[in-house]
């Protein structure tokens, strides 16, 4: 996916205004209709939406970041932000942004303070309590932070996925009978990234409070049900309902037991490959 015309694109809209060494988002507002800027979605891929969208904040982000002049920072943000604000998916692709990043926004935020352009400070506080970042640990160059990101998004959906697909579509009750379902949706992987987002998630808000009030924002990191803890509820509650039915029907966990021993007692001896049936619908092996 070559991105290149795009971000040419916004390195134009910087420097228009740039030119003008305008500070407000206001001023953003006018040289991107200006521009026709949202225009821009227009070039969006029908695949890889993730990527894309993630490409774009990374440019943004890289001209807020920069040591250029307070303008020029100023005018990555607010391009930042009305991305974000206009993009066409639904729900909106977060803005993927790194502790080290975060760190050089409140910079940002300390320079227009200083310069009494309340604006700044204030637009960072809604996308804060906007929730409309995604924390992550390590500064990364170009498109590989997108991808990283794209491999959580995807990695999501295909959890997703496998649990509408074992719970939904129309299959034998004897697979229900023997999924595990925390082992089908990788519950322990599940369990480790969202502890570890949460972890970060805390930590990026406490180097927010640095700059911006942040109090009416604490819920977010504070008290807040983990998603692995979710689908673990699920699990257990999956497993009760499964030991609900061999209650309910006299089916035993025995027989699945048995079944696969007798299997193994088979494939040892050279059976498998059997032409006959090798059970009986009582579970007993006969050649």
């Amino acid at each position: 996916m070559d991105l290149s015309p795009l971000k040419l694109d916004i390195d134009e809209l910087l420097d228009e205004f740039t030119k003008g060494n305008f500070t407000t988002l206001a001023d953003m507002k006018k040289v991107w209709m200006a521009k026709k800027f949202s225009y821009i979605y227009e070039a969006k891929p029908t695949t890889n939406s993730a990527l894309f969208m993630q490409s774009l904040y990374a440019h943004c982000i890289s001209h807020m970041s920069s040591t250029s002049s307070l303008s020029r920072r100023l005018g990555g943000l607010y391009c930042l932000y009305c991305l974000y604000e206009i993009q066409p998916y639904k729900p909106r692709f977060k803005i993927y942004i790194s502790l080290g990043e975060l760190k050089r926004l409140k910079a940002l935020v300390v320079d227009a303070k200083e310069n009494n352009m309340g604006i700044a400070p204030a637009l960072v506080k809604r996308m804060l309590d906007g929730n409309m970042f995604l924390f992550g640990f390590v500064d990364i160059v170009g498109g590989s932070v997108t991808q990283r990101v794209d491999e959580i998004t995807k990695l999501q959906h295909r959890r997703a996925q496998i649990a509408c697909e074992k719970l939904l579509t129309n299959t034998h009750i004897e697979d229900y009978l023997r999924m595990d379902l925390g082992t089908e949706l990788e519950l322990q992987t599940l369990k480790k990234m969202s502890t570890e987002y949460a972890k970060v998630k805390e930590l990026a808000i406490q180097e927010a409070s640095h700059a911006v009030e942040i109090k009416d924002i604490k819920h977010i990191a504070e008290n807040n049900k983990m998603v692995g803890d979710m689908v673990q509820e699920i699990v257990k509650e999956w497993d009760a309902q499964k030991e609900a039915f061999y209650k309910q029907t006299g089916i035993s966990h025995q027989n699945e037991i048995v079944a696969h021993q007798q299997l193994t007692v088979v494939k040892c001896f050279g059976l498998a490959a059997c032409s006959k049936p090798l059970f009986r619908s009582t579970g007993s092996i006969y050649l």
